[in-house]
């Protein structure tokens, strides 16, 4: 629902004429009258707060009908993204320089292409690639410094 139809359907359910909602709310009714015709495209944070409030509603129901995030949606986007990482991995590759984490990236990439057997390198693959795929075969996978 967009945010006229849903400032409008709130108006309605507590039997607000857009004058006792414009008053209420400290925005003026031609404003108001513009809001639930879809005419304002970018509504200012101060003023669906006071409609939110007027209409005694999360301000957070505006906003998401405005379009603009919030805690909640930007919380429930980072759920769908959190990660399955193992969190002490996480902590040591935090820990490594940049460098050394592009080094052992480079080097888990070989190693995988060792363990499943995908064949030589590309032509395509860079040199650092192409030499931790090589060292994890003559290593036998056995320690790499970084």
């Amino acid at each position: 629902m967009n945010l006229g139809d849903r400032i409008r359907k709130l108006r309605d359910e507590r039997e607000l004429t857009q004058g006792q909602l414009a008053v209420s709310s400290s925005v003026s009714q031609g404003y108001l009258s513009q809001l639930e015709n879809g005419e304002v495209k970018n509504p200012s944070a101060a003023v669906l707060l006071r409609v939110a409030q007027a209409v005694s509603v999360d301000p957070d129901d505006l906003f998401e009908a405005a379009g603009y995030p919030t805690v909640r949606t930007l919380r429930a986007t980072y759920e769908r993204y959190e990660s399955t990482i193992d969190e002490e991995l996480l902590s040591y590759l935090a820990s490594l320089p940049r460098d050394k984490q592009r080094r052992l990236l480079s080097l888990l990439q070989g190693i995988e292409q060792v363990l499943t057997d995908s064949g030589p390198a590309t032509a395509n693959a860079d040199d650092e690639g192409q030499r931790s795929a090589a060292a994890a075969r003559a290593a036998g996978l056995t320690k790499v410094s970084l």
